[in-house]
């Protein structure tokens, strides 16, 4: 399935920057009122702020209210996100659980996701992989590597601005090769 209003995001480790980036692509696109989405399959506690949309058998989606936390939704809210949900969810429920958080978003808006589960189900309109020479343990990605995919280091982000991508016509776009990677 194409999504291209999604911006999807993957890292090469923890650490690697995914966080930073989808609140650099909410800040550059504030004006366009963009979604985040968070997805993750570890079991993390509830947290306050975070109000339950769906529970399902294999996930749960939650809406995150609270832009105070510390926690990667509530930094996607004081980026500029206008809606932000959590995901918790097993690999096998996930097109499920992507389904039903598109109930909530208005069709057409720019919506940023850190998930590379996600990427075995669908085609984003863009996909990026964050590095960074500062991890000690890297995941191994080489089955999203194969993908078309944009690849940013985190050592470099903040002097990139702004970001070479560009969301046109409901698709998001990668500027500096001024292609579609769909």
């Amino acid at each position: 399935m194409n999504v291209p209003n999604l911006l999807l995001i993957a890292g090469t480790g923890n650490k690697s920057g995914k966080t930073l980036m989808a609140c650099r692509v909410i800040e550059q696109f504030c004006h366009l009122k963009p979604v985040g989405i968070k997805i993750t399959p570890h079991v993390h506690e509830t947290t306050e702020g975070l109000v339950t949309i769906v529970e399902e058998a294999g996930y749960s989606v939650f809406e995150e209210t609270d832009r105070n936390m510390l926690k990667d939704t509530s930094r996607m809210l004081r980026a500029g996100a206008a809606r932000v949900f959590y995901v918790k969810v097993n690999d096998d429920a996930l097109p499920d659980a992507f389904d039903d958080i598109m109930e909530h978003v208005p069709s057409n808006a720019p919506i940023i996701c850190e998930s590379p589960a996600l990427r075995r189900y669908l085609i984003p309109g863009l996909f990026i992989i964050m590095d960074s020479r500062k991890i000690n343990i890297h995941k191994d990605i080489s089955h999203l590597l194969e993908m078309p995919h944009v690849m940013f280091d985190l050592e470099d982000l903040e002097s990139t601005s702004p970001l070479p991508i560009d969301f046109r016509d409901g698709k998001w776009l990668y500027k500096e090769k001024q292609i579609q990677l769909l």
